[in-house]
């Protein structure tokens, strides 16, 4: 435009016009292609990015999974989309342009010191406009989100728990606090909003008079022949360009408040959960189990759930774990796997803890069935091989029958091809907890940990269970069972006996009922003559499928 104006007119030359066209047309098709090659590289950062991180971010996630309710609740994978979106979009270019923006206004300067004071005025109200976007829209867009998080969470309660809501006339009630906390969202993002779009507008508004006031002044400047024309025209246009950046960073500055809190959110989940380091490769283990002097609670919890356990199974070997509620049975389960760490003592597996093995070696010699029982999206065999590529048809077939529930997959619409989850096959409670213990049975694990394995199971059920934990232990495998119906340790030689978190008894299964049987209270004074036995059925023996103190002792869950 300088050339144009101070050169072309002036001397009314068409060739130089047609040359300085050309170069002008040269120079935008190489701005092009450079934004485009800024583009694809951005977008290729962004993928290594995810991918180097992706899988880290996952580990840890599930690892997180493993404390409980009582971790802190990141969303760690959408942060990193967050992240990645951030880095792939537009934001980090307008960042890459702002170090321009001094280099511009000193060209400024140099077409005339007074445009250049004007520029720099200029780019300051702009600037303070961005910072005030900033430090205006922070706390109630903080303040949205939590409350949309929150509405999120209430609203995927309330699905899961549907029936009990709509049972018992909740519906109503979840609504209302449904929605006062979405109004209040609503609200603080209006306001965040507001003020967003207020300095946006603001700083649109100024950047056009601040242009066409760099054109009044060169146009005076003109006038007084102090400038060129082209000068005049030149200083305007390299303003716009000098302010562009800065204007276009309030526009992305919600994206970037996302992407900072994403990335802070994410450094705090690595240093919470760190991500596990190489172990050294140990031998198959063979089921050899110590529980040593072992103290431990939910990861995060003040207050010990489980004090001085000390006992020790050999390959081969069923024990039973009873207790009344909250006696700590779950607390154990999770111990003996792995997935929770005692915060003093030790529990060993071939004698290493858990700690010395890498979880992906280690989990293939653990079958593990959980009190809540979930089953993935996928067919029942990929559920059953636990999603293993290399798992063969012959190793999902052997895991059902051990588990006897080959039969039911069969009468399945599709067998073992029977897709679970939306618009798959629906299995009932105790269906699911069949194919969850195939799962827990499959590739012969050397440890099976059952916690309260026949909670949802019929007759039938029953039967397969304790016939799957006598071919476990005939094949040399150690079993834990917590129990919560005395059909469950049928087939277990070894007892346990929890209350209030303490080893109350361990030996023989016939020796603990002994001792407990010894340890039942007497009926009360008067409740019927000398020596009578207190009325009610007598309690079964162990060949009898029940405890000699069953009622107190296993009934309830934890």
């Amino acid at each position: 435009m300088l050339q144009v104006y101070d050169r072309v007119l002036a001397s009314r030359s068409v060739e130089t016009l047609l040359v300085i066209s050309l170069i002008m047309a040269w120079l935008y098709i190489c701005m092009g292609f450079l934004d485009f090659c800024r583009s694809r590289v951005l977008v290729r950062v962004a993928h290594k990015f995810e991918k180097v991180l992706g899988e880290r971010t996952f580990r840890i996630w599930l690892k997180q999974g493993l404390m409980g309710r009582g971790a802190a609740r990141h969303q760690p994978l959408n942060d990193l989309s967050t992240m990645r979106q951030f880095i792939s979009g537009n934001a980090p270019g307008t960042f890459f342009d702002l170090p321009w923006v001094p280099v511009y206004i000193g060209a400024i300067f140099i077409l005339h010191w007074q445009l250049g004071i004007l520029a720099v005025l200029g780019a300051i109200v702009i600037l303070i406009s961005a910072l005030y976007n900033e430090w205006g829209t922070r706390k109630p867009l903080v303040e949205s989100l939590k409350f949309r998080r929150a509405e999120q969470a209430l609203a995927q309660q309330a699905h899961r728990n549907a029936d009990t809501i709509e049972s018992m006339g909740m519906g109503d009630h979840m609504r209302r606090r449904w929605e006062d906390l979405n109004s209040r969202g609503s609200a603080e993002g209006q306001v965040s909003s507001d003020r967003s779009g207020g300095s946006t507008a603001f700083s649109k508004a100024f950047r056009m008079f601040i242009q066409s006031a760099i054109l009044g002044l060169g146009g005076y400047l003109a006038v007084k022949q102090i400038i060129t024309p082209g000068a005049m025209i030149a200083g305007s246009i390299i303003l716009g360009r000098a302010l562009a950046p800065i204007q276009m960073i309030i526009g992305q500055w919600r994206g970037f408040n996302a992407a900072r809190d994403a990335y802070s959110r994410l450094n705090a989940f690595y240093e919470i959960v760190p991500e596990d380091g190489d172990n050294t490769q140990l031998p198959t283990p063979t089921g050899q189990l110590a529980v040593e002097n072992v103290i431990a609670g939910p990861p995060g919890a003040q207050t010990a759930v489980l004090a001085g356990l000390n006992f020790t199974l050999k390959p081969g070997q069923g024990l039973g774990v009873i207790g009344p509620s909250a006696a700590g049975k779950s607390t154990l389960a999770r111990l003996l796997v792995g997935i929770w760490m005692p915060q003093k003592g030790a529990v060993r597996l071939d004698g290493a803890t858990f700690d010395q093995w890498s979880r992906d070696e280690i989990g293939k010699y653990i079958g593990y069935l959980p009190q809540d029982v979930e089953l993935f999206d996928g067919t029942i065999g990929e559920n059953i091989a636990r999603f293993n590529p290399e798992a063969t048809d012959e190793s999902i077939v052997e895991a059902a029958r051990w588990a006897g529930v080959h039969d039911l997959i069969l009468r399945l619409p599709e067998g073992y091809d029977s897709k679970i989850g939306e618009g798959g096959v629906v299995l009932s409670g105790g269906q699911t907890q069949r194919v969850a213990l195939a799962r827990a049975l499959y590739g012969e694990p050397a440890l099976i940990v059952l916690d309260e394995p026949n909670a949802s199971l019929d007759a039938e059920g029953d039967a397969a269970l304790t016939k799957a934990i006598a071919e476990a232990r005939k094949r040399g495998k150690t079993v834990v069972v917590m129990a919560h119906r005395p059909s469950a340790i049928a087939a277990v030689d070894m007892l346990l006996m929890l209350r209030d978190g303490k080893q109350e008894a361990f030996g023989s299964k016939e020796d603990v009922l002994k001792q407990l049987q010894g340890q039942k209270p007497k009926p009360p004074n008067g409740s019927g003559p000398k020596g009578t036995p207190p009325k009610g059925n007598p309690p079964k023996g162990p060949s009898g499928g029940g405890f000699s103190i069953s009622a107190p002792a296993v009934t309830g869950r934890r």
